[in-house]
């Protein structure tokens, strides 16, 4: 039974664009990546002028000279995960940035599709941004698996450490859709994050097309399990006519956080759509601004901590790198995030299994991305 049902939920973990819808070439002089889909005219360009913001360091290469920018400030990067795959990443600076925000996208989705929305989050709230690509999606390496999506959030992470210079209390973590797994598994790991968001989070793979009651060992992206774990103030945000992954989703998650911050449930949402809302970008402006600057204090109106939560409860000690996440099962997955039904409560009692067999059925009749 659970075998069974494990090769169903890997089925619709992963569904990225085909074909890509960037690519990526280097200078024949100064070996600088590009996307020439999302990149401006060479005529736009500038130097960078090797100040930054929100403990964005300037980036300078061996010889000593500053690599040339696009004038938005994107940088395109190539990564090597731990596990050994090639990512592709993009950073957007903003010259006045209080912040980095580390975005991972959701399942249907690449780096050409959602930089538009990089830049336009990154102007919006004076953010540097850095997005990048789970293995198998755009051009980057490997396959998508769950193993693998947490292997390349440590990479980004990692970039930003030691390239960009940022420091853990300047990195906000954002989780989109199934990106939510990623985000949460590193945040559970390091304690002085200055905040995440979970935008459409997902209980967990199998609750998204099951209401289980409980966490079997096959299921994928646990993210029930681990919120607790996150020790800095979260902000979720869902569409209460989500119907890809419903908003009980979202509201569980949020009742689960150790330190709450006041939720977005946006009436009428979808799934894909919460962006188009005027509330959407208000209410990030006003978390991210809430947060303030590491040695600032949040703003206790809006951040209220967990019921029951005693002062006393330890902290794990703060460390440079996240601690070694935990070992994943080499089970292949292909395709969770994509196309499921509306989940239903957690309190409903579990109902049959679907056979591999009518999974082709299943997807046929749905045409839905999470």
């Amino acid at each position: 039974m659970g075998g069974v049902t494990s090769t169903i939920a890997a089925r619709f973990a992963f569904f990225p664009p085909t074909p890509p819808s960037y690519t990526v070439v280097a200078d024949a002089a100064t070996g600088r990546l590009a996307i020439p889909e999302i990149s401006r005219p060479p005529a736009r360009r500038r130097r960078r002028d090797g100040g930054g913001g929100g403990g964005d360091a300037s980036a300078s290469g061996a010889g000593g000279a500053a690599p040339a920018e696009d004038e938005d400030g994107t940088e395109v990067v190539r990564l090597r995960t731990r596990r050994g795959n090639e990512i592709v990443g993009v950073h957007v600076r903003h010259e006045r940035a209080s912040a980095t925000l580390l975005y991972s996208h959701g399942n249907a989705a690449d780096l050409g599709q959602m930089y538009g929305l990089f830049v336009e989050l990154s102007r919006r709230l004076r953010i540097n941004l850095f997005g990048y690509d789970y293995s198998g999606y755009g051009r980057s390496t490997g396959k998508p698996t769950e193993c693998n999506t947490y292997a390349d959030i440590e990479a980004a992470y990692n970039c930003l450490k030691e390239k960009y210079g940022v420091a853990d209390e300047d990195i906000i973590l954002y989780g989109q859709s199934v990106g939510s797994g990623p985000t949460i598994d590193l945040a559970s790991r390091l304690p002085n994050l200055r905040g995440v968001v979970l935008h459409s989070p997902i209980l967990s793979g199998l609750r998204v097309l099951y209401p289980v009651k409980r966490t079997y060992w096959f299921d994928i992206y646990k993210n029930i399990d681990k919120i607790g774990l996150v020790n800095c103030p979260v902000l979720v945000i869902h569409g209460t006519s989500d119907d890809v992954v419903d908003c009980s989703h979202g509201k569980q998650l949020w009742e689960l956080c150790k330190v709450k911050y006041s939720p977005l449930w946006l009436t009428g949402g979808g799934h894909c759509n919460l962006e188009l809302y005027p509330d959407y970008i208000k209410h990030l402006k006003k978390f991210v601004s809430s947060l303030g600057k590491k040695s600032s204090k949040p703003d206790l109106k809006e951040i209220t901590m967990k019921e029951g939560a005693s002062s006393k409860d330890s902290e794990p000690a703060s460390s440079e790198k996240p601690q070694e996440a935990p070992k994943c099962p080499q089970i292949s997955r292909k395709s969770l995030d994509s196309r499921v039904g509306k989940s239903k409560t957690v309190d409903v009692p579990e109902k049959p299994r679907m056979s591999s067999d009518d999974v082709d059925k299943f997807r046929r009749r749905r045409c839905l991305v999470w």
